[in-house]
């Protein structure tokens, strides 16, 4: 299947994997990108050094396009845009922010951008900066979240600005991309269904939450703060939800219980003290697979419902 994404990012099939924190590393994204999807190495808050031997060790398991998931609000974040253009990533997506004073060098270094937006007012901004697509990711995704649903905001994206647009959020098997499709997308962004990738290094805990997961499990906390997420309920989110309703709890304590708490889920999997990040379609995924598996899963059942229909994508 070709759309305006393959053919942007030199791929077989519109799928990009999501940047996850403490989770999509080399292991995972060359995983995806074998399997024909864009694979994505999540810099997180991580430093120059480490994303550096990650793309490294990205690039020795995969010939193929892969990419590099820049946090904007990281500490790091200087360095680590430096990094991606030095080593020449084939394509980077950015979250929690505007990537648009890094756009003239990743140009220069020839890698092409999408960034992740929750609204059209950031679309239209980061297509004025130059960017090559954007990534309109809903509310129902895990992770950092916005307002808007992926059915309301994706279309709204479509009908604002020229360039490909990718949905994200809500999206696990093939007719969550052909949903994407009739609402004007080129392509999808998926990271719940990836988390139970064979390839995904994530703690076993953190797979079985998904796995065991239904279509009320998970919950939004961190409104309070500005920085709402989406994650599985668990001892965790509940103690953090009653925190941030009382109006005695200050700001300050409310920031620091939540310090750390996704490493404690991804790489501990402490079902105590770990936040399980995942999307409203948890429900939706019941096994693990290879990351092939998945690709070649979703793609099946979207060219089924496809067939005989002319699409303009």
């Amino acid at each position: 299947m070709q759309t305006k994404l393959t053919k942007l990012l030199h791929i077989e099939h519109p799928v990009i994997q999501g940047g996850m924190a403490w989770i999509a590393d080399a292991s995972l994204a060359s995983a995806v990108s074998n399997a024909g999807g864009l694979g994505i190495i999540s810099a997180m808050n991580a430093n120059a050094d480490w994303v550096r031997s990650e793309i490294r060790a990205c690039k020795a398991m995969t010939d193929k396009p892969f990419g590099v998931n820049l946090m904007l609000m990281s500490p790091f974040v200087e360095e680590v845009a430096k990094v991606v253009a030095e080593e020449k990533v084939p394509v980077v997506t950015t979250g929690a922010g505007n990537p648009s004073r890094f756009v003239k060098m990743w140009k220069e270094a020839g890698i092409t951008i999408l960034p992740v937006v929750a609204s059209t007012a950031l679309a239209k901004i980061v297509e004025r900066a130059g960017v090559d697509a954007v990534i309109a990711e809903g509310g129902e995704s895990g992770g950092h979240v916005g307002d808007l649903t992926t059915m309301a905001l994706v279309p709204q994206v479509v009908d604002a600005v020229k360039i490909p647009v990718v949905a994200a959020g809500g999206i696990a098997d093939g007719r969550g991309m052909v949903a994407a499709f009739a609402l004007g997308a080129c392509g999808v962004q998926m990271g719940t269904r990836f988390l139970v990738a064979k390839e995904c290094t994530v703690h076993p805990n953190y797979k079985q939450k998904v796995l065991a997961a239904k279509d009320i499990s998970t919950m939004v906390t961190g409104r309070r703060l500005g920085h709402p997420v989406r994650s599985i309920k668990t001892t965790y989110t509940n103690a953090y939800a009653k925190l941030e309703a009382d109006g005695n709890t200050p700001d300050e304590e409310l920031e620091q219980f939540g310090v750390g708490s996704l490493r404690f889920a991804a790489k501990e999997g402490d079902t105590e003290k770990g936040c399980f990040l995942a999307g409203q379609i948890a429900g939706l995924v019941k096994c693990e697979q290879s990351a092939k598996e998945i690709v070649d899963d979703v793609m099946a059942g979207a060219e089924k419902l496809m067939e005989g229909v002319k699409w303009d994508v």
